[in-house]
């Protein structure tokens, strides 16, 4: 004689499936929940590749003690990264970025900055009415003198660049 009840689980059966699969189950959705938090936050993809396409210096007039400089900074992985800090063997005292910005009566304002960012697969554009970094300038600097810099991000670690001397208004290509 066949049993015909034999195909169906007892409860106890039952009962052991569903404790041995909850563990996987909670190890999946706390997987899921993970990546989902990693992604929101700007973190998911190819890690940021920073590099320096331009620096640039300006001269400064008569006795001044800071000047500016300028770079563009290319992004080309698949996430941001925050510019920290940039350094140089040359200059004779701190160095600082800057943020430029208006008021809303459309007063202009410089004030510090404690980072930049370089967006995923973007560009970091610095100009005198965005951010830039101000810096006290070396002494004997002529137009045409290259100076070296580090800029250093918070993913990207240090990067080395240089930067062109140049008089107000000038452009190099």
């Amino acid at each position: 004689m066949r049993d015909t009840d034999s195909w169906r689980p007892s409860r106890r059966r039952l009962a052991a499936a569903l404790r041995a699969g909850t563990a996987p189950l909670a190890a999946c959705a706390l997987a899921l929940g993970g990546l989902a938090v990693w992604a929101g936050t700007g973190q998911a993809g190819s890690p940021a590749r920073i590099g320096v396409a331009r620096g640039q210096v300006l001269l400064p007039y008569g006795n001044a003690e800071r000047t500016a400089a300028f770079f563009t900074v290319v992004n080309r992985g698949g996430t941001k990264d925050e510019l920290l800090e940039v350094t140089s063997p040359v200059t004779r005292g701190p160095i600082a970025l800057s943020r430029h910005r208006t008021t809303a009566s459309g007063a202009p304002y410089k004030g510090v900055a404690e980072s930049a960012t370089v967006p995923a697969e973007g560009v970091l554009s610095m100009d005198p009415h965005g951010v830039d970094v101000t810096l006290p300038p070396g002494r004997g600097w002529r137009a045409g003198d290259v100076v070296p810099f580090t800029l250093h991000f918070a993913r990207s670690g240090a990067v080395r660049a240089t930067a062109v001397v140049i008089t107000p208004g000038a452009r190099i290509p």
